[in-house]
This record gives C-alpha cells, sequence and structure tokens, in this order.
C-alpha cells in the first residue's frame, strides 16, 4: 500500500526531529531530508515543511534551499527561520528584533475564515524561539496571526498553498501546535492518515518476507525495546530462520541476563544465551579512560557475536535494531545538533569479517512508535514501558577502570534504585534511571567506626527522546527510604548522592 508522504527539509534545528513525531502522530508518514539534499523524487511527497534553524537568513552562510520544484507547486509550511527565509527572499523584510521574542506567547490576532486557524482562536498558546523578526510580509503576503511582540507571527502568500509561522508547533508548548499541522496536511494538503502501528506492522512483515525469502537471518537482542520489537517482527516474517543471541558482557543489571533470557522464551523466539562476562572483564582490566572502555566493549562484543554466529550454517543477514533517529544522525545537514558528541551507545560498526547483509526493520520510526508498533503485536507492557539502557552497560557508570567486585557493588545498588521507583510507582514516570560508582571513597560513621568506603551517585531524567532531558524531581521521602537501604544493605557504599543536572549541559550517562 503507498502512503502519502510529507517532506520535511531540515535547516539543522533542535526541533526539527519533533515535527516530524507531531506529524507521525497524526498517522501521516513523513521524512526528514537535509536542506541542501533535497530528494530527486521530490514530486512522490504530498506536502513539504521548512524546519527552523540556528541560522540567522541575513548571515552570509545561511542556509538557501532549493525550492524551484516545491514553491507554488507543492503545499508547503515554513517553521520559524523557513517564515524568515521566504519573507526576506521575496520581497519581504527581516531584521533584529527589538525585544526577545524567545517562550511562551499567546495569539492577539487570528484572522477569521482560514482554514489554516480552523477551531485556534485568539489567545492560543504558542513558544517562540528566534533573535530575528519578520518586518514586512514577502511579496502577496497576507497576515494570518500576531502575538503581542510579533505582528507577523503567521501568512500565506496568495495564490499558493504556501504557509509561514514565526513560532514552533511542533513544541509541547505551542497548545493547539498539532491542531495547525493538522489543518496544514490533511484540511489545505488532503494528506491521508493511513500510516498506523499495525498497517507499518503488516507492511513490514510483507516486505521482510520478500526481501529474506528463506535466508537465515541472526540478531544480537540487548533486552532493550529496539532489538525485541526488530526480533518479534523478523519472527513473524521468517519464524525458525531467525537466530537471536544474547551476550552477557558482565556489565548487566542485576539477575538481567537469566530474567531477559526467560522472557524471550514466552515470546516464543530462537533465542541463544551466550555468557560472556569473564571474557569483557578480562578485556577491560585497567582500563579507565570511557572512549577507550566502550571500543574495548564494542570489540569484544563483537568478537563473541562474530564466534556465535559462525556456528549457523548459511547465515546471510545480520538484524540491528537501528532507529530513524540513528539514520537521520548519519545524514545531518549542518553538523550542528546532530555533532558527535561520543561515540554511539550501541553502534559499533560492522567489522569486514562479518561479510553479512544488512536488515534494519525499524530504521523508519522513532523510539515511541517502536513501542506502538510492539504494542499492537501484543508485546508486554513491562518489556515495552523499560528504560532505555547503554550498550556498554555498567561499564560507563562505573566511573574509572572496571572490576568485578565494583560491577557486584553497583548492581547491587541498582538493584535497590530501580526495584524503588517499580515500588513506589514512579518507574513509568521517568524516562531512565540508573546509578553511578563514583572513582572516589568518602568518611563515614557506621556503629562506633569510622568507614572509608564507595560513594554512588543517583540519576533519573524525564525526556521524550534523550536529545534534552530534565532531572526528575522524586519525593525526599522516596529518596531518603533508598539512601539508607543502600547504604545498609550494599557493603562497601558508605554515601548517597542524588544528580540534578539537566540536559544540556550535562549529559545523561556520566561517561
Amino acid at each position: 500500500m503507498q502512503h502519502d508522504k510529507i517532506l520535511i527539509l531540515d535547516f539543522g534545528s533542535q526541533y526539527t526531529q519533533l515535527i516530524a513525531r507531531r506529524v507521525r502522530e497524526l498517522n501521516i508518514y513523513c521524512e526528514i531530508h537535509p536542506f541542501n539534499k533535497v530528494p530527486s523524487t521530490v514530486e512522490e511527497y504530498q506536502a513539504v515543511i521548512l524546519s527552523g534553524s540556528p541560522y540567522s537568513v541575513r548571515a552570509e552562510d545561511a542556509p538557501h534551499p532549493d525550492l524551484s520544484q516545491i514553491r507554488g507547486k507543492k503545499p508547503l509550511l515554513a517553521v520559524c527561520y523557513g517564515a524568515q527565509y521566504l519573507a526576506h527572499f521575496s520581497g519581504g523584510e527581516v531584521a533584529p528584533s527589538n525585544t526577545r521574542e524567545y517562550g511562551r506567547a499567546n495569539l492577539s490576532f487570528v484572522k477569521g475564515g482560514e482554514s489554516f486557524f480552523e477551531n485556534i482562536s485568539e489567545g492560543s498558546q504558542v513558544w517562540m524561539s528566534h533573535s530575528d523578526t519578520i518586518k514586512h510580509l514577502p511579496e502577496n503576503g497576507v497576515l494570518l496571526a500576531s502575538t503581542h511582540d510579533v505582528e507577523n507571527a503567521a501568512y500565506r502568500i496568495e495564490g499558493e498553498s504556501t504557509y509561514a509561522i514565526q513560532f514552533h508547533p511542533e513544541v509541547y508548548h505551542s497548545t493547539d501546535g498539532k491542531r495547525l499541522l493538522q489543518n496544514f496536511l490533511v484540511n489545505i494538503a488532503g494528506v491521508n492518515q493511513d500510516w498506523t502501528p499495525q498497517s507499518f506492522v503488516d507492511e513490514t512483515v510483507e516486505d521482510l518476507k520478500a526481501q529474506l525469502g528463506n535466508d537465515k537471518v541472526v540478531l544480537g537482542l540487548s533486552g532493550g525495546v529496539d532489538s525485541s520489537v526488530a526480533a518479534m517482527l523478523l519472527n513473524k516474517a521468517i519464524g525458525e530462520n531467525l537466530y537471536c543471541i544474547f551476550v552477557n558482557n558482565g556489565l548487566l543489571r542485576k539477575n538481567e541476563f537469566e530474567d531477559v533470557l526467560d522472557q524471550y522464551k514466552h515470546m516464543g523466539l530462537n533465542v541463544k544465551g551466550v555468557d560472556a562476562s569473564a571474557r569483557f572483564l578480562d578485556a577491560l582490566a585497567g582500563k579507565s579512560d570511557p572512549e577507550e572502555k566502550r571500543k574495548t566493549i564494542g570489540r569484544v562484543f563483537i568478537e563473541v557475536f562474530d564466534d556465535e554466529a559462525h556456528q549457523i550454517q548459511d547465515v546471510k543477514w545480520l538484524a540491528q535494531g537501528t532507529i530513524y533517529p540513528d539514520v537521520i544522525e548519519s545524514v545531518s545537514a549542518t553538523g550542528g545538533p546532530s555533532a558527535t558528541i561520543k561515540s554511539h551507545h550501541n553502534v559499533g560498526g560492522l567489522p569486514d569479517f562479518m561479510k553479512l547483509k544488512v536488515v534494519e526493520p525499524l530504521k523508519a520510526l522513532f523510539k515511541d512508535e517502536v513501542r506502538r508498533v510492539g504494542a499492537s503485536m501484543g508485546m508486554e507492557p513491562a518489556l515495552l514501558g523499560r528504560h532505555p539502557f547503554p550498550g556498554p552497560g555498567l561499564g560507563i557508570r562505573i566511573l574509572g577502570d572496571i572490576t568485578a567486585e565494583k560491577v557486584r557493588i553497583l548492581q547491587e545498588v541498582d538493584a535497590v534504585f530501580i526495584n524503588g521507583l517499580k515500588s513506589w510507582g514512579l518507574y513509568d514516570d521517568v524516562w531512565q534511571a540508573g546509578a553511578i560508582l563514583l572513582p572516589i571513597n568518602s568518611v563515614g560513621v557506621m556503629g562506633d567506626e569510622r568507614t572509608y568506603e564507595q560513594c554512588v551517585a543517583l540519576r533519573a531524567v524525564e525526556s521524550t527522546d534523550g536529545m534534552t532531558a530534565d532531572w526528575v524531581n522524586l519525593p525526599y521521602e522516596f529518596l531518603q527510604k533508598t539512601s539508607n537501604e543502600i547504604i545498609n544493605k550494599v557493603k562497601g557504599v558508605n554515601r548517597v548522592v542524588y544528580d540534578i543536572s539537566s540536559k544540556p549541559p550535562a549529559t545523561i550517562e556520566w561517561e
């Protein structure tokens, strides 16, 4: 089945992925492409959205898209930078703003009878994020909406299906943002809302059957959402020809190896568990540099995985749980928001000696969509709601060198923390949580004796995609009880701290 699809041109905005996710929430398929790499098949898209940008249209190095195949030929929605771009290069004027136009604002004027603003009234809250402002509309521009500080907050161009807005409809603070996107895509562009989780499952399974035929596929399972949903899709398509390998790298959570293997068996998957913990710990001995630890864990995983894959006769394919944000990162237009901060938690690269073709059933989906697809296949909510867990596991939550004793301590601390979140009903309010073993000892008193033992930090954040994150304001009573339980139960720990840093400027993980 051919779905209607939307093209989003990325000018480097931190919010571009949010635009795509809001469009997807309307059950409409969309793709993000860099502004300077407009697809040659642009005629296949039903509408185009221009994203915001950290650049000013007045700057010499401002992004200049080629809109010759789009403007006036396709319904076009220009957001923030896009709105300024259309004004600046079409007879309007963009100038530095006199007032700081960042944060919440309310519409003070909305032009009546416009389908673009159907069911959106004056007073509606919008989110501004720009230092330039549109002083004069472009040729044939028709004013559609204003705020108290921004006269030209929205406009359209007469004779075209071209609309432009100075605010960001994709962020949650724009209360009618989703409605505005729906008005543009459904009412104006006439796009069908037929891209659902169930349709994705049905079509993906058919595509996988055609792509893989009777070939054998090997997949490394992690216990996480992405690899598990990928496994279920492949299992539906090829059944016993899917060979899953779950490697214990010695850096998993307490009892996780056994628990996850048991969970997978109940899902009807063909899984082999490989306990390679000693091999990983030996390779990590004496290594304390974060990047060196990551690379060592990645290298040993590939070696172990390759050893196991070679025991399966005639494997042709390697399946991976790559999701859409990973794909977007690799084709960033500007290197701006997608610039590499550190080597990716999970992607280690495919070595030359694994001569396998790659199949990625989830590469068109965002994380929240992966969960919805899993739910439509009847997967357990506990698995689908599982917090993200980094590929290197506790290896990047033990600061400094890694030993079996440090792993034991952190596994015990982590178990107290995570189980506590679950028993207090807090787990689902948190996007990701974990404990970090710090490379310092601190003085304490236990009984009548002074101690000199380890310090651990607890970390809990709320986020939608990990790109930004806020620390979670957990109840003091919970933190107090958790701290007492850790210090009383986990031998070797005498101090617990709680990390109240947000991302940015901090990252979610400490390494």
